[in-house]
């Protein structure tokens, strides 16, 4: 009689231990961090054969092939994308041998990790990108003969998404696992109530958590998840966290500790038990001994039906979000400044500025976020201090580049908690354009995720999917060069940052109007058209113009300008034609766009006071 498939012996109420690390396994034995693990499916297959033997001596019923890493992105890293089919294949067969050799009753499963890329909304990598990834590896090991596909060790609840559309469509069972926090909750505060019930409608056969602080966090856990799915749920944690012993990343927790846990947390109600990163077979051995205890028991479907999902919230409507998304949204030509934030902490002289500018009828203050990757005052708080103290409105730049997901995300808590009403989002200047090289950047989204991550914050929901009370109330902007060196590939990210939410945008500075009309034309083409408002920059003297021209990324300085520039002798006249060009800019795209962000040189706001329209006396 033929032993029942992994899918019949789940549907009989089957217990399943899984095996434990085969990639430390392979460091133990020598193979280090600087090879691909999956590649020792090629070049140690015995090594290989004889980990998945001595796990399976142990008492595992479920061996893990060694293919976690096996998808083309991280098989790059080592040149090695071309052999992908015959590493995830030997990943299968190697295991299946070991199964072979000891005549053993255990099932095989093709393992899936995560692409190593951030994928949208938060970067560049687009769903259909990664479902194919994911469809690419699922495919071989299928074919190649698991018995089971394993999902493990994603932190990104849109990233198993298309992992688990990619396994369903092999026709094997699914088994999926998020790593967490020490608070249970997955990248970008997903908490545990809420991937689990994902991975449950999403289709997967099992569903729990890897990895992890060690065995009591995921006991935790398996409380919480068997209120919110009725699907076999399963734990794989690390035996405790690591610690250096003579340069090496060791596992202290005992194998007693862990038989302990296997046995706890079948009792509880999980259904599956193995391990993660440092798990032995002598870990997995102790693990075995749980199951042959008195049989253990699944506890019944968890009381009640599962809480209700948070649900998105009405936008508020973009005429109402601030006074310049009034004008914008009823039509109205909109002018705003620019003015940097102090270099120290004194803000005088700023609000002096800023006094000018409601004095020439300005619509609002635009404050960049560390240009040129610069370090002065925070513009969040400098935009706060001219709201505050003179009731100007302000057009808040946000970048990218200092802050991980979790800090931007309280930031723009904290601006909307404050009144700041318009936001434009900015990927921001590598630091090493600065003065400050050696300091780090962070880039976990781009300018496109930050627009997403605004657009999910104005419906009410954190990152996690978490509902935040009142939806905030943001008028999302964002940055487009209509000289970029590279115009298709800046046409493509502002199509997708149209897409992801912007409601307005800014361009960098125009000294070329024909250029500014073919990126208008382009914006114009796109099923949902929004106001562009053109970036103006009266150069003060010829070595103003040089500097920009060569100094300031995103600028492009026609020839015939810098001549013009350099054809006037006296600082005075080269002020007076800087002024001549950008009247002359003005007054031919004016037509086309809905507003101008006038920059102050060296924060001289008078030297942008005729390019303003005369307040009647």
């Amino acid at each position: 009689m033929a032993p029942p498939t992994f899918q019949q012996a789940l549907a009989a109420g089957t217990c399943f231990l899984f095996d434990g690390s085969t990639p430390s396994a392979l460091y133990d034995r020598g193979v280090f961090i600087n090879r691909s693990f999956d590649e020792a499916n090629l070049q140690s297959p015995d090594l290989v054969r004889g980990i998945h033997a001595d796990f399976l001596a142990a008492g595992a019923q479920v061996l893990t092939a060694n293919t976690w890493g096996a998808n083309r992105l991280k098989l790059a890293a080592y040149g090695l994308e071309g052999k992908l089919a015959d590493i995830n294949r030997a990943g299968v067969e190697l295991a299946r041998a070991a199964v072979g050799q000891q005549g053993s009753a255990a099932w095989v499963a093709g393992c899936l990790g995560p692409l190593g890329v951030r994928i949208e909304p938060w970067g560049p990598t687009s769903f259909d990108e990664a479902r194919d990834c994911f469809q690419e590896q699922a495919q071989v090991l299928a074919e190649a003969g698991a018995d089971l596909l394993v999902l493990e060790s994603f932190e990104d609840l849109n990233e198993i998404h298309q992992a688990i559309l990619a396994a369903r469509a092999t026709g094997l069972p699914v088994v999926a696992m998020m790593s967490t926090d020490e608070e249970g909750r997955a990248l970008y505060g997903t908490e545990p109530e809420w991937f689990i019930r994902k991975l449950d409608e999403w289709g997967a056969d099992l569903v729990g958590t890897n990895g992890g602080n060690g065995p009591a966090p995921l006991l935790r856990l398996l409380e919480r998840f068997r209120t919110a799915t009725a699907k076999p749920i399963v734990l794989q944690p690390n035996p405790g966290l690591p610690r250096m012993v003579d340069g090496r990343l060791l596992y202290m927790a005992t194998p007693e500790y862990l038989g302990e846990f296997a046995r706890k947390a079948l009792a509880a109600g999980a259904r599956a038990v193995g391990g993660c990163s440092g798990t032995t077979p002598d870990h997995i051995r102790a693990m075995r001994g749980a199951f042959r205890q008195a049989r253990a028991f699944v506890q019944g479907a968890p009381p009640g039906a599962p809480t209700a999902q948070e649900q998105p919230q009405p936008e508020v409507p973009f005429a109402f979000r601030s006074r310049f998304s009034m004008k914008l949204a009823q039509g109205e030509f909109t002018h705003t400044v620019e003015l940097v934030p102090p270099k120290g902490m004194e803000y005088d002289k700023l609000l002096a500025k800023t006094r000018q500018c409601r004095a020439l009828g300005v619509d609002a203050i635009n404050v960049p976020d560390g240009p040129r990757a610069m370090a002065r005052m925070s513009a969040l708080a400098t935009a706060l201090i001219i709201e505050q103290q003179l009731g100007v409105e302000t057009i808040l730049h946000y970048a990218c580049r200092d802050r991980n997901l979790l800090g931007m995300q309280s930031d723009l808590l904290g601006a909307a908690g404050l009144g700041l009403r318009n936001l434009l989002a900015v990927t921001g200047d590598p630091p090493k354009l600065g003065p400050y090289p050696q300091a780090t950047a962070v880039f976990d989204v781009d300018a496109i995720g930050l627009v997403n991550m605004l657009k999910r914050l104005n419906t009410g929901l954190d990152l996690g999917g978490t509902g935040i009370g009142a939806p905030t109330r943001f008028s999302i902007g964002v940055g487009a060069n209509p000289m970029a060196p590279d115009l298709e590939r800046e046409r493509h990210r502002f199509r997708l940052k149209v897409e992801a939410g912007a409601q307005w945008a800014i361009t960098q500075p125009v000294f070329d109007a024909e250029s500014l009309f073919r990126f208008l034309d382009f914006a114009q083409s796109l099923e949902v058209r929004i106001p562009v408002i053109a970036g103006i920059w009266p150069l003060k003297s010829l070595r103003n113009a040089e500097f920009m021209a060569n100094e300031v990324p995103g600028v492009v300085l026609p020839k015939a300008l810098l001549a013009r520039m350099a054809g006037r002798t006296t600082a005075e006249d080269q002020v007076k034609e800087g002024l001549d060009i950008a009247l002359e800019i003005i007054e031919a795209i004016r037509p086309r766009i809905q507003g101008l962000q006038l920059s102050a040189p060296f924060g001289q706001v008078e030297l942008v006071a005729p390019l303003l329209p005369q307040r009647e006396a």
